[in-house]
This record gives C-alpha cells, structure tokens and sequence, in this order.
C-alpha cells in the first residue's frame, strides 16, 4: 500500500538544520484550487493563493501533492484514516529521534474535501493527543465538525475574506477561531476588529 507525503514547512519547524532548514516533514498537503481539494475556495482566495503559485513554480511540489490527492479522493473513510494515521505515526518516530516537539500543520496547501476526510483527521487528531495540530480551512462545515469534537490538541482557524464573510460570522459565532485576509491589515483590522 502507497503512504501519504509530508512536506517541510518553516511555519511549524520543530527542528531544523544548522543552516535553518527544518529537517522534518511536519506538514500534510494537498493541491490546491475548486478542481481538488478546495471546494470552498473564493475569488479573492484564489487571487491571492501562495500555495497555489508554489505548486506551479516548483513541479516537485505539485508531484506529491498529487500524489497524496490521488491516495485519498477516492478512498473510504477507513482508509483515509489508516493513510493519515500511518503518515502521524512516521511524524511522531521523526520526532522521537530528533528529540523535537511534535507540532504538525495539516493542509499547508489544500483543504478539507469531504466529511469523511474531515472525521478521518478527526479521529487521527483524537489517538495523537501528544501532537499539537494546526489548520486553516475555509469549509465551514468542516471547522464545525471539528470545533465540536473539542480536541485540546488542534488550533483551528477559519479562513476568511469579504467573499465568504457571512460563513466567517457564522463561525465566529459559534466560536471558531477567524483567520482573516484582506487587501491590507486596515481592511481586515476594519471587518474583524478583535
């Protein structure tokens, strides 16, 4: 059976090389856009996405991002369970040798595409307590899945834009943390002042 692909993201680094490079795969992604795994994604979104111009930019990048969709779109929630849970498992050894924490961003590229794949991380968050996930994701049913499984072991942000404001309102009422992102830190200092 093929495995899931980590990627490297200096955003999370929990150990890195004399030269500052983190020296592990401590992300998870996913290619990027309405045609694969960003059904929620805005025009502004789209406007702006840096993960989106990497994939197009390094073709390496886009190989295993597609690797990992070709792994996980079509799969039962079984199986996306036992691929994610097997990609944690290979993290948290990394971890162990190296002596680092165990911090592990999902979706440095892509995000939630369906309620299976959304309760398969579920779970996999849920038997990995000892590992402090992170996310952002513009699903808002996928953030209220999420939110309330209450996992103490999850930062999770709900990825909004003036195109997806009313879902970002819904989620800040619910009490889903906000990501905003606007044209400049006075418009989204204006939308969401806290």
């Amino acid at each position: 059976m093929q495995t899931l692909k980590r990627s490297k993201d200096r955003k999370v680094a929990n150990s890195v090389t004399k030269s500052g490079n983190p020296n592990i795969a401590n992300s998870f992604g996913l290619p990027s856009g309405k045609e694969y795994s960003c059904q929620d994604q805005t025009e502004f979104c789209e406007s702006i996405c840096y993960a989106g111009k990497l994939e197009k930019i390094y073709k390496g990048v886009k190989t295993n991002l597609l690797h990992n969709w070709d792994l996980v779109k079509d799969a039962t929630r079984e199986d996306m369970y036992y691929l994610l849970d097997e990609m944690v498992e290979s993290f948290v050894a990394d971890c162990y040798k190296r002596d680092a924490e165990k911090l592990f961003r999902i979706h440095w590229d892509g995000d939630f595409f369906s309620n299976d794949y959304t309760r398969a991380w579920s779970q996999v968050i849920a038997e990995n307590p000892s590992v402090q996930f992170w996310v952002y994701t513009r699903s808002l049913a996928s953030a209220m899945t999420l939110h309330m499984a209450n996992h103490d072991n999850l930062a999770l942000y709900f990825s909004a834009d003036k195109d997806n404001l009313h879902f970002a309102n819904i989620a800040e009422a619910k009490g889903i943390n906000i990501a905003y992102v606007g044209k400049d830190f006075a418009e989204g200092k204006d939308v969401f002042p806290k």
